[in-house]
């Protein structure tokens, strides 16, 4: 376990050094929280964005950082040394969860912090808020495991991007998916993000929309995506 928490504190420092991640999972989803309430152009209300931006943050980390990441150190044969040292294969993928886990609880510490003072109020049910923000970011981490260890490191920088941006466009995040065109509003209502969002929508605003299949949409991707990911990761391209 020391190795593992020692890799930890290792990814841990390279994420936050990295200027370009704390952009994409910090900046842009605090931005978009901001912006959005505020000019006339979308005046999203904040039970709408804060649940999306949530959500936004926790792909950004799950997918796109851990993705890109992952997929460069697989290009340079990181990934195989580490797995020939005691830390071993299950140890690597612990400390890359850990290091996931904590740079989560800063995102959702700052955007509540932000989302309150922009005259946001929750009560209880950010309690069972954290609990759909799990199995989202364990669907999103699949994901991003998936493309890292089957595509090749630019082809993963590439594609977590532009799923990252169809996110914030399509993915239900600054506008509801009810408010799509139908054809759009019935590809993200399947999409991991929608069924992420919807859920934690239905949770935080329980008037806003149903539960039952936006749930049970995105347990299924949290099943399906890691298990791909571990079915067909490759350390080496």
């Amino acid at each position: 376990m020391s190795a593992v928490a020692a890799q930890s504190a290792m990814e841990f420092r390279l994420t936050i050094r990295r200027g370009e991640s704390l952009l994409v999972t910090l900046a842009i989803p605090v931005g978009v929280l901001i912006v959005f309430s505020k000019i006339e152009i979308a005046n999203q209300p904040l039970d709408v964005l804060v649940p999306g931006v949530l959500a936004l943050a926790v792909i950004a980390t799950s997918m796109v950082s851990l993705g890109i990441a992952t997929g460069f150190e697989r290009r340079y044969n990181v990934l195989k040394r580490l797995a020939s040292t005691p830390l071993s294969r299950r140890g690597i993928v612990m400390a890359k969860m850990i290091n996931i886990v904590a740079i989560e609880a800063i995102q959702v510490v700052v955007i509540l912090a932000v989302a309150m003072a922009l005259g946001w109020s929750f009560a209880w049910r950010v309690v069972p808020a954290l609990a759909v923000l799990v199995v989202g970011s364990v669907a999103f981490s699949g994901l991003g495991l998936l493309l890292a260890g089957t595509l090749r490191a630019e082809a993963t920088l590439a594609l977590t991007n532009l799923l990252y941006l169809l996110c914030i466009g399509i993915g239900g995040v600054v506008y509801p998916i009810e408010d799509l065109s139908d054809g759009l509003a019935a590809v993200a209502t399947v999409m991991p993000s929608g069924a992420f969002v919807q859920s934690l929508r239905a949770v935080l605003d329980p008037g806003s929309v149903a539960l039952g299949w936006p749930l049970a949409i995105l347990i299924a991707w949290a099943v399906v995506l890691p298990v791909l990911a571990i079915r067909l990761f490759r350390f080496e391209e």
